[in-house]
């Protein structure tokens, strides 16, 4: 097609303009591999822009260039893409967000490099050509995913070795990795990435444990066997499926009922530093904010516990319905998270061991302790929703 090159190129100075972009092997990889070669014929951006190459390839071209992610799955592919009706399960994601991971990667040619959710193939791809070909292993879960992004890799001439498989797991075989890339949210950092990574090998994962907003994450594996790291910046990508939300567990009129004079708000509008921080003392609850007219609803949520505080406006105590315990405990984060000088995200980090992950504050000898474990594993039927 024409034009190929000069959006390319369009793309790479509006990265390296906006400072994502700053490193000449991720630079070269990204003008060496086509983006639009792993992009489907008929392409959805998360905004509902919808192209067709058949009957507007100059439109499509475009959006190929754009830095969007194209949603290439609806409902695990029980859904047709082309509808765009479904919930988005699997994308070619945003080049600012691949860029922005590739770059804490630090890949080297020669390294070799364990890819956790191929998806269109296309990061698989630059990693092979930042590392080498040879040096990647792909992994999804989806066969119907890794057979698409095999044909996709084919035609930019390009052969890592993928495998169908759930990458929580890793892929021992090709182990011991250099680095793990991971391109699908992750609630918590499954041991398998840090015990098939070489000592010094770097882990790079979208940290998203629940509590609203997700994180990039750079870990480090130790000589010890345990992986250290640090929160960097924003990553919005679709969650693993087997660490997925469970669903909200209660109906609307359930519940005891009592007030407070905390507006839900504070919590459901909370920096990402607040996010890790309330997330830390209260592992395994997820957070979701709503609104509907003049009312605002902030839903916490486990498997095992549920509460939702309302905001209607003009109002001076506001409802909560659920466990009150878990809203106080959330509450009593936030405000341990301001007592320590409403720390930003950069200042918190995380340690994995084969038994526990632990968030803490500047340094490691900073733990934050939770008082109570909402995560608790959950019975079979639990875990089916």
């Amino acid at each position: 097609m024409e034009g190929v090159a000069r959006r390319s190129e369009a793309l790479v100075e509006r990265l390296s303009a906006a400072g994502w972009l700053t490193q000449g092997p991720v630079r070269t990889a990204l003008r060496d591999v086509p983006r639009h070669a792993f992009v489907p014929a008929i392409a959805w951006t998360g905004e509902g822009d919808r192209v067709d190459r058949a009957t507007t390839p100059e439109s499509w071209l475009d959006l190929a260039y754009r830095d969007d992610a194209i949603i290439t799955q609806l409902d695990d592919g029980e859904t047709d893409v082309a509808t765009g009706a479904g919930r988005f399960t699997s994308s070619c994601s945003a080049p600012s967000t691949v860029v922005s991971l590739l770059e804490l990667l630090d890949a080297e040619v020669g390294h070799r490099v364990l890819d956790v959710g191929t998806g269109t193939g296309w990061t698989a791809a630059l990693l092979s050509r930042m590392a080498g070909a040879e040096n990647v292993t792909s992994v999804d879960v989806d066969p119907f995913v890794s057979a698409r992004a095999a044909e996709n890799l084919k035609g930019v001439g390009l052969a890592p070795r993928l495998v169908v498989g759930d990458g929580g797991e890793g892929w021992a075989e090709s182990a011991p990795f250099d680095r793990v890339h991971v391109t699908c949210g992750v609630s918590h950092v499954p041991y398998a990435w840090v015990r098939q990574t070489r000592p010094g090998g770097v882990v790079v994962a979208p940290y998203a444990p629940g509590f609203a907003s997700s994180h990039e994450l750079r870990l480090v594996v130790m000589p010890d066997g345990t992986a250290v790291g640090r929160f960097s910046g924003y990553a919005s990508y679709m969650m693993m499926r087997s660490h997925r939300q469970p669903p909200w567990p209660a109906a609307e009129d359930e519940g005891d009922e009592s007030t407070t004079a905390i507006d839900p708000r504070t919590i459901g509008y909370a920096p990402a530093g607040a996010d890790l921080a309330m997330g830390a003392f209260l592992p395994g609850i997820n957070a979701q904010g709503r609104h509907e007219g003049d009312t605002y609803v902030l839903r916490l949520w486990s498997a095992r516990a549920w509460v939702a505080a309302t905001y209607r406006q003009g109002q001076r105590e506001y409802e909560v319905r659920g466990d009150r315990s878990l809203w106080e405990d959330a509450v009593r984060a936030y405000f341990w998270w301001v007592g320590q000088g409403s720390p930003g995200r950069d200042r918190f980090g995380l340690t994995v061991t084969p038994e526990t992950e632990t968030v803490w504050l500047d340094a490691p000898a900073n733990p934050i302790r939770p008082e109570t474990n909402y995560w608790t594993p959950a019975s079979p039927s639990e875990r089916a929703g």
